[in-house]
Order: C-alpha cells, then sequence, then structure tokens
C-alpha cells in the first residue's frame, strides 16, 4: 500500500522528535565504535569551486519539495559537532539505511532518475539522503550545513550522497555503509554538490559529471 504525503510527514515529524532522542540511547554495534573521540583531529574539508549544472531530475525534486531546496543564508554554514549531534547523525544514518528498501528508479517507477523522499518505503540513493537530510534538520541541524552530492562511486557509477559540513570536517552519509566517513575514506570521485548560499551547485572536481545518480 503507499504511504499518503499525509502519512509520511506525521511519521517524518515522528522520526525526526526519535532522532534527537537517539544519541541518549544504545546505537547499533557497527555504529558504537564510532564515538565522538574517535573523530580526527585534523579536519578535511572538500574544496569546492565553480558554477556547476544540476542533476536533470533534482531540478524537477525542487520544483515539488520547495522547502527542501531552499537556502537560508541566516542558518550556519557549518555543524558543531558534540557527542549528541555526533550520535544523532549515527543513529539517523543507520536507521534510514535500514528501514528503507534499495531499488533503482527504474526498477521501482519505470523512470530514469527520480528524486524524492523515498515516501512508499522504497528508494535509490539520493531518497536515501534526502530522507536522512530532512529528518535531521528537524531534529535541529542546520539545512544549510548539509548538501547534497554527487559521486562516481566505486563501480564508475553517478552515485548521490549527504555532504555535512562540519566544524571537525566535511563527513559522508551513504546508504552503502552505516559507516560515517570523511569524505576522503569513502574512495570516491566527488564531483559536485548544492551551494550553500543560493538554490544552486558547484563544482568539487574537474571529472565529467554523471547525468544521472539512479543507482541504489
Amino acid at each position: 500500500m503507499r504511504i499518503t504525503r499525509s502519512t509520511f510527514s506525521t511519521t517524518a515529524r515522528r522520526f525526526g522528535r526519535m532522532a534527537g532522542l537517539l544519541g541518549a540511547l544504545a546505537l547499533p554495534v557497527a555504529a558504537q565504535a564510532q564515538t565522538f573521540a574517535s573523530l580526527p583531529a585534523s579536519p578535511s574539508t572538500l574544496p569546492s569551486g565553480s558554477a556547476a549544472r544540476p542533476i536533470a531530475a533534482w531540478v524537477t525534486f525542487c520544483e515539488r519539495y520547495t522547502a527542501e531546496c531552499a537556502v537560508d543564508r541566516t542558518e550556519p554554514a557549518t555543524i558543531t559537532l558534540n557527542p549528541a549531534t555526533w550520535n544523532t547523525i549515527l543513529a539517523v544514518n543507520h536507521r534510514v539505511n535500514r528501514s528503507v528498501r534499495a531499488v533503482t528508479d527504474m526498477d521501482h517507477l519505470h523512470l530514469a532518475d527520480r528524486w524524492d523522499l523515498a515516501e512508499d518505503g522504497s528508494g535509490d540513493c539520493e531518497d536515501f539522503q534526502l530522507l536522512k537530510r530532512k529528518l535531521l534538520a528537524e531534529a535541529g541541524l542546520p539545512r544549510r550545513a548539509m548538501r547534497m552530492t554527487v559521486v562516481i562511486d566505486e563501480k564508475g557509477e553517478g552515485h548521490a550522497v549527504l555532504t555535512l559540513i562540519t566544524d571537525r570536517g566535511d563527513f559522508i552519509l551513504d546508504n552503502k555503509t552505516n559507516t560515517v566517513h570523511g569524505w576522503r575514506q569513502t574512495g570516491y570521485t566527488f564531483i559536485k554538490r548544492e551551494s550553500q548560499d543560493v538554490q544552486a551547485w558547484v563544482s568539487l572536481g574537474r571529472v565529467t559529471s554523471p547525468v544521472t545518480t539512479a543507482n541504489r
């Protein structure tokens, strides 16, 4: 049965409130080793460059979910990490990865690429990350510091991840792993991400951009 937008909104709000509490609860075993104290002492940030062409499916997504793409320049541009915030990030990343069924847009919707919030409980890479950002924003993290990002993955395919821009460096949320890596540890080639200043994208490298991010 397809979950309605109203039902999903209620569920997401409940999940957002839960995310704020999860930091105080026991984390999954795989995440327990990722303590705040274990974060790298030397922050590493992704260098951004000139304007880049956005993924076409993102443009359509922004027409349907205006608030999810809006840039509020009064928000902090970085997340100030502390143990509670870090645990919330780990918990939301793990819970979304566990609860959403991974399926390509072609298999799921018979479309090459569509970005949404996994309203029916299924989605591919970008849907996972968009849902994580929504829930983390509802838990109090600044949306402006959480940027959708396009990479080339280990298979040489286009893939979407969520970059968290923090005072301890840039970290990546990914549906392929429950571990929250620093961007250098992912092994990905970073192409571009959403701008922090306007509703647009900026380049992160010189590699040709993928047309879609439609893998699972």
